[in-house]
């Protein structure tokens, strides 16, 4: 018998000592990783003290508001430097916020993989053109290319007049009467607009904010936002066991069954209409069905014929319903919110608007957008006090110097936008609102990657045209109606910098029926 439990105890030894074994062997890698990543980075100045294996985690803030603005703090403080670097426990990140050093990133092929950060966007999103990397992502953004070609886009217009004159007539209510948030009226109205043009789909939002895929698509985002800020929810497999990962997964159901219908239906149709070509029938003629991208997804081929499959068209229409319908309802907003604390710059808006459509309330053309060009660079301006993509993220796919410093393969490049829209060498007195730095006169000759709101280089935003068009609808449908008062200093708008930049507590303004501000 102690025989048997001599060899009981050895036997568990050596699993022991073989377990702990390949322990150290895997973890060896990793270690001998994060130590080449320490030294070659040393140089590079930081916040904090840098302690091993955590980090700088004990000097950054948890909640994502706090996080995002001390972001922006280490980027004023550290403003004369390059850039800066920080490590969340084992994790290096280089904290970016001068066009200098960023061009080196962005304008090459090299450096196009997005940050970690990014995969929990897969469930919802998979690997399509915002998340995908390498050839996938080369070969689906030269198919998608052509879907935004301009005529395609005029398009779309009717869309956005219809859309925009339902936002018109709903916030009538609240004319020449109290201070209302105007977010969610302004996002519903482009939550319809991309639905439309992406799927083809009405979804009404406006007239139906309770409907279960308008809420999916908030709910789905604060899940994302939520992961993303906290390490411990970042292991896929015990977020699911989660009470948090449960509600995910049914939320992420009915997004992809939504989608899944959109495209089975869309396709079915479009089978219908080359079956009816030529048919002297006279369904065939009925007024033609308006496209959407979903449209030329179903028809998009590689240089080698072949197809998307469903899975694929499924992962673009997410994601131009993910990134079509927040930035722009953030962009918009904020452009509200300027000129309505700029009365000056919204005369300007005023007097250009009643140059091009006089006192009709006739539908915007592609013609009056080209017309609006102090406008057009009002929007500009408002994107670059408050881009709606705060921050955003590469990966760094080999060894390379910047500005003289080192940085290893393998670390995430975190661009403060924010920050570097403020930068004083381009924008001079940045915090002041002064739509005519983007007159052409003024920009030209400015460094490409000191405004950059739609990213820039090879991954930049495919729909920035698109967005720009959108913005320049809605807006003057609203103000050819409405004077535009902020209710809000810029002080009381307590800015939360997640997914996209919003006010913590809304976007109060008042409006008045333009008939009646005569005197503003």
């Amino acid at each position: 018998m102690e025989l048997k439990g001599d060899v009981n105890v050895l036997l568990w030894t050596a699993v022991i000592v073989v377990l702990l074994t390949l322990l150290v062997f895997s973890a060896l890698p990793v270690l001998l990783d994060y130590v080449r990543k320490c030294k070659v980075m040393r140089l590079i100045p930081g916040p904090g003290p840098n302690y091993p294996l955590v980090g700088d985690a004990l000097l950054l803030k948890s909640d994502a508001r706090e996080f995002f603005l001390q972001m922006c703090e280490f980027a004023e403080d550290f403003r004369s430097e390059p850039l800066l670097k920080l490590w969340i426990g084992p994790i290096p990140f280089l904290i970016v916020y001068h066009a200098d050093t960023l061009e080196p990133f962005l304008s090459t092929s090299k450096h196009v993989d997005k940050a970690y950060l990014y995969k929990f966007l897969h469930p919802w999103l998979g690997k399509g053109l915002l998340t995908s990397t390498g050839e996938k992502w080369r070969i689906r953004r030269k198919m998608i290319t052509p879907t935004f070609h301009f005529a395609i886009l005029s398009e779309f217009l009717e869309v956005m007049n219809e859309q925009s004159n339902v936002l018109v007539e709903k916030l009538q209510k609240h004319a020449d009467g109290e201070s209302f948030d105007c977010f969610i009226d302004v996002t519903l109205c482009v939550l319809d607009i991309i639905s439309e043009t992406a799927m083809g789909r009405k979804i009404e939002a406006q007239s139906n904010k309770d409907s279960e895929y308008v809420q999916a698509i908030y709910k789905m985002a604060d899940f994302i936002q939520n992961r993303q800020t906290k390490p411990w929810l970042w292991s896929d497999s015990l977020y699911a066991y989660l009470k948090e990962g449960k509600e995910h997964n049914k939320t992420l159901n009915i997004l992809h069954t939504f989608t899944d219908k959109a495209i089975l239906e869309r396709a079915e149709e479009l089978k219908k209409m080359e079956v009816k070509k030529g048919d002297s029938d006279p369904e065939s003629e009925k007024p033609k069905k308006r496209s959407a991208f979903l449209d030329m997804l179903l028809m998009a081929t590689d240089d080698a014929g072949n197809k998307m499959s469903y899975k694929d068209i499924r992962e673009e229409v997410d994601t131009f319903m993910f990134e079509g319908h927040d930035t722009t309802a953030s962009a918009l907003n904020w452009t509200l919110f300027l000129l309505g604390s700029h009365p000056e710059a919204q005369r300007q808006v005023h007097k250009e608007l009643d140059e091009v459509f006089g006192k009709s309330d006739r539908p915007v053309t592609m013609d009056d957008l080209k017309k609006l060009r102090y406008l057009e660079a009002v929007i500009k301006e408002s994107l670059r006090i408050f881009p709606p993509v705060p921050m955003f993220g590469r990966t760094v796919t080999e060894d390379c110097t910047v500005r003289g410093f080192k940085v290893p393969k393998g670390v995430n490049i975190i661009v403060i936008t924010y920050s570097l829209h403020r930068d004083p060498e381009y924008f001079p007195e940045p915090e002041e609102f002064r739509p005519e730095r983007f007159f052409p006169e003024n920009a030209s000759g400015r460094n490409p990657y000191a405004y950059i709101p739609f990213s820039a280089g090879l991954r930049n935003c495919i729909g920035q045209r698109f967005a720009l068009m959108e913005e320049k609808v809605v807006l003057s449908s609203i103000l050819r109606k409405y004077w535009v008062e902020a209710t809000q200093k810029r002080d009381e708008c307590l800015l939360v910098g997640e997914l996209i930049l919003r006010p913590q507590d809304g976007m109060w303004i008042k409006l008045k029926n333009r008939e009646t501000a005569s005197s503003a």
